[in-house]
């Protein structure tokens, strides 16, 4: 018996063969990443997607015992990252605490928001709240991994114990410390949002399509990750799948935009496109007005544009919104000794107020669109005029959802 004790303990029922536990650890992280992905945040958070009550029990059974996660808490951080984001108030923002206390000990953070019990229930709203998240799934929340710890020794004797150190790792590096901490550092950035989020890499496959953070913040309420036509987000093929099978409901996705011919004048439809889709509007003035000018004044200089400590592009992109006092006033320094730049500049900004609600109404909006495009067509300024006649007809296209 001694010896099939420890036969038991040093292999576990299943022998422990590399090629099993290897599959296994992947199966089980992806699970989890899954969990976190489609059911806490764009289901639970966003509201993005409906599941069968089946499946979305099981995702919350899965957070439980891997995670140790309670979905209320879980939600309220992340909603309250998106409504404080870059503020002091940021439960996790590497702008504040510093990439380094953000990807290291991201966890810590995340522990330190949960004692917040007034922010949990101003932000927690209308998550679970049956007899099982009261008596267990909050109630013992240590539960969960514990079993889970049994259940990976079982399987695998103590390199199981070393297959759920790996799993109770899983989310605070890969959540906690890439997406939230890298998420918001380094990457690439398709919108210019009021954030630092950028986009880890066009293929969203390990964490769920995590990796899309930019897109995400452009558009909070979209069950769908990837916007451009070589981004790939593992999450939406996943909902599509689930969708097929009639185990779940898409019920957000980012909508299209379009263009209404021969429009004269902005209407309530184009501010209602250029609301949706703000950060696809300034990126394109970006690229369609400034940088045309951008190129002019770097031929004119023989090919120098640097300015030193600012990266020149992506300062003109977001207005000098993230650099420092310093290199915010030489960047304006830099912007004003060139009158066609600063013109152009000024309209960027102009246009940014524009699409800023700040409490007017839709008819307040259109006449302040209408005055900003009139003035731009009188500008003399080919590109601005083209842009300004352009975006008059945008209108809405609702994606399809499945």
């Amino acid at each position: 018996m001694s010896h099939d004790f420890l036969s038991l303990a040093a292999h576990g029922v299943t022998g422990s063969p590399w090629l099993l536990v290897l599959v296994f650890f992947l199966a089980v992280t992806q699970l989890t990443i899954f969990s976190v992905t489609l059911y806490l945040h764009r289901s639970q958070s966003h509201r993005g997607v409906e599941f069968h009550p089946v499946i979305a029990h099981f995702f919350r059974f899965w957070a439980w015992l891997t995670t140790a996660m309670v979905t209320k808490e879980w939600v309220a951080i992340h909603r309250k990252h998106h409504a404080k984001c870059e503020t002091e108030e940021d439960p996790h923002s590497p702008q504040i605490h510093g990439i380094g206390k953000v990807f290291f000990h991201g966890v810590v953070l995340y522990q330190e928001a949960c004692r917040d019990k007034a922010m949990i229930e101003q932000y927690g709203a209308n998550t679970p709240n049956d007899w099982i998240e009261r008596n267990l799934y909050a109630a013992m929340p240590w539960l969960g991994p514990t079993l889970m710890g049994v259940i990976d020794f079982a399987l695998f004797g103590f390199v199981g114990l070393a297959l759920w150190a790996g799993q109770m790792l899983w989310i605070p590096v890969m959540a906690a410390g890439v997406v939230n901490g890298l998420g918001h550092w380094w990457g690439y950035r398709n919108f210019e949002t009021d954030d630092t989020s950028t986009n880890l890499t066009p293929w969203g496959l390990v964490i769920g399509g995590e990796e899309l953070h930019n897109n995400h913040h452009a558009y909070p309420s979209s069950a769908k990750f990837a916007l451009r036509k070589y981004e790939f987000d593992i999450g939406w093929f996943a909902l599509r799948v689930l969708s097929r099978l009639g185990l779940a409901k898409v019920t957000r996705v980012a909508p299209e935009l379009t263009e209404r011919p021969n429009v004269a004048v902005p209407d309530m439809e184009t501010v209602r496109a250029l609301l949706a889709h703000r950060f696809v509007v300034m990126r394109e003035y970006f690229s369609g007005v400034l940088m045309p000018v951008l190129r002019e004044e770097a031929k004119n200089a023989g090919g120098k544009m640097a300015l030193a400590g600012v990266r020149l592009k992506r300062a003109l992109a977001s207005d000098g919104r993230w650099l420092e006092p310093e290199a915010r006033e030489r960047l304006s320094a830099w912007v004003h000794e060139r009158p066609s730049m600063a013109l152009l500049v000024d309209y960027q900004r102009r246009l940014s107020e524009t699409l800023e609600r700040s409490g007017r109404n839709g008819t307040a909006m259109v006449e302040a669109l209408q005055a900003w495009c009139a003035d731009a067509e009188r500008s003399g300024i080919a590109a601005l005029e083209d842009f300004a006649r352009r975006i008059k007809g945008y209108q809405l296209v609702q994606s399809a959802l499945a």
